[in-house]
């Protein structure tokens, strides 16, 4: 029997099995939202080889970019506010309203916000938050008048039927700003908006060309364009297409250093992929953000041949750290390197700071850091004098500030 052939149905029992099925579904939804939310707290992904959890819904879950997008992002939401689980299942909230409102979510709003919204289109949420959250008032401005959705279809259908294939739009894909039409399997469409700048060197590109293109010929010019940045990063990624020296190879004292005719070896054997398989024999599809990653570790002797590099992306890189020197180990290695940048990043704010080398004299006085930089404000305008005539402008500061005392008399 077809379970689709729903033809000999009474329309009584059409009406009923839909009413069930659809609430089968927003369950089932709600179900799928918890499973993504703990696969992607224990980061299951990793092991089933996918380098983020985006990748193993599209590819491993054969979800489509936008449902996975959506159903992370409300998996993320329902887990940091447990209701919208039920809310979903039962039908209060759809999908997309938890899209929306997931970025307006706080502690301190979330309950309230959430039981606002329930029932509501989403035209209703949109308007909610727009209440609860209203964003500046643009002013009024003269906008040149577009071409019409109809002109600018005409307009691709005539640029297609140029290029010798007939309008195409039904399988156009959106790659973050630039809209890409497939008109063949050979030949897809791309429309992208650029700054004036990059037309002008394109133009230039064009004019240096001379001859070796024929006039007009966009598509040659990027594509030369691009063979040339290829060749330019894969030489500084790892030197690719460089002579290696004769005679003996001058060693790096680095233990992590590896060669560039290591580097590029195992990119050519690897074909620039993250090698790293699950149990079923998976491999980890990603070839962005690619590192170099040393089968057996610096730490226990391991050195940079080809035999003992290859590559893994970021994700598969931490979960083989993981593995061979424990979860606790690296995070504890990752919070101490975060706690470095911040402390870098705070020094070079300070370096940055009108007086900064003014207000370590301040604060040796006693002085509270803020007023400390409000007095060495001060400074600003005699950057160059001598670091006792600054600190004593800043000083200055003070006199008119009977309540604040440093330990300096004027």
């Amino acid at each position: 029997m077809n379970p689709y052939d729903l033809s000999r149905l009474s329309d009584p029992a059409l009406d009923q099995g839909l009413i069930t099925v659809s609430g089968d579904d927003r369950k089932t939804t709600a179900v799928m939202l918890a499973h993504i939310a703990e696969s992607q707290e224990r980061k299951r992904y990793v092991p089933l080889s996918y380098p983020s959890m985006q990748a193993y819904c599209e590819e491993g879950l054969r979800m489509s970019e936008d449902m996975a997008t959506k159903r992370i992002r409300a998996a993320r939401a329902a887990r940091e506010f447990p209701v919208i689980f039920q809310m979903v299942a039962d039908g209060r909230l759809s999908l997309t309203a938890v899209v929306m409102l997931a970025p307006r979510l706080t502690p301190e709003n979330g309950s309230e916000l959430l039981a606002a919204a329930v029932n509501r289109t989403n035209e209703g949420i949109e308007e909610l938050l727009a209440e609860r959250f209203p964003k500046p008032i643009p002013q009024a401005r003269i906008i040149e008048p577009q071409p019409t959705l109809a002109e600018q279809n005409h307009e691709m259908a005539s640029a297609a039927r140029r290029i010798g294939e007939s309008e195409s739009a039904p399988n156009d894909v959106l790659i973050g700003r630039a809209k890409v039409s497939p008109l063949s399997a050979e030949t897809v469409s791309w429309q992208v908006p650029v700054p004036r700048s990059a037309n002008d060197k394109l133009r230039y590109a064009q004019e240096l060309l001379g001859h070796r293109v024929q006039a007009g010929a966009v598509a040659k010019v990027l594509e030369l364009a691009l063979d040339a940045l290829i060749e330019k990063l894969e030489k500084r990624k790892f030197g690719a297409g460089q002579k290696r020296r004769s005679g003996p190879q001058r060693s790096s004292a680095n233990p992590r250093h590896i060669p560039n005719v290591v580097k590029q070896a195992v990119w050519e054997r690897d074909g620039g992929q993250c090698t790293f398989r699950s149990e079923s024999g998976h491999r980890c599809p990603a070839k962005e953000f690619i590192e170099f990653d040393h089968a057996e570790p610096v730490a226990r002797g391991g050195i940079a041949t080809v035999e003992n590099i290859r590559l893994r992306c970021r994700a598969h890189n931490q979960y083989e750290a993981e593995r061979a020197f424990g979860a606790e180990f690296m995070k504890g290695k990752r919070e101490a390197a975060a706690m470095r940048a911040r402390e870098k990043r705070k020094a070079t704010e300070a370096a940055s700071e009108p007086g900064s080398d003014v207000i370590p004299w301040l604060r040796g006085l006693g002085v509270r850091i803020d007023e400390a930089r409000k007095a060495a404000e001060l400074c600003a305008d005699i950057p160059d004098a001598p670091l006792e005539m600054r600190v004593r402008r800043a000083l200055s500061y003070f006199r008119k500030r009977p309540g604040v005392r440093v330990g300096v008399s004027f």
